[in-house]
């Protein structure tokens, strides 16, 4: 009987944080809906926190943080967010929301050629 109640309560604790998590994505959708970067980008903070044993849920975190990040005119580091969702689940579906946010951004300007940086001697 010991064991059932111990079993009873770990089932509920995961279910507890599964909830919690599903709470903060919602709360982060419904932000970035109403035009709340901040509050959105907080609520993906905790979502992430809360989501660590669930690798499954970064793509979709990074993915609403990107979004955020482009609302705010940060292009640079929303292009970053979208490459590290492209590197790290290349076969995600989010991988290939990410390759098409990062394409209009190319078409609108506001992210350079996927060239890498070259290094140059300074001029003496």
């Amino acid at each position: 009987m010991r064991t059932l109640i111990m079993l009873f309560a770990l089932a509920s604790l995961a279910g507890c944080s599964r909830m919690a998590l599903d709470n903060h994505l919602n709360d982060a959708y419904r932000n970035y809906d109403q035009g709340n970067c901040e509050e959105a980008l907080l609520d993906l903070s905790r979502a992430e926190r809360t989501s660590r044993a669930r690798r499954y849920v970064q793509p979709e975190i990074s993915l609403l943080r990107g979004q955020c990040l482009e609302r705010q005119n940060l292009f640079v580091d929303a292009a970053q967010t979208y490459q590290f969702i492209i590197n790290q689940y290349p076969t995600s579906e989010y991988a290939y929301r990410a390759r098409a946010r990062l394409e209009t951004l190319q078409q609108l300007g506001h992210h350079g050629s996927s060239e890498p940086a070259k290094a140059s001697p300074a001029a003496l």
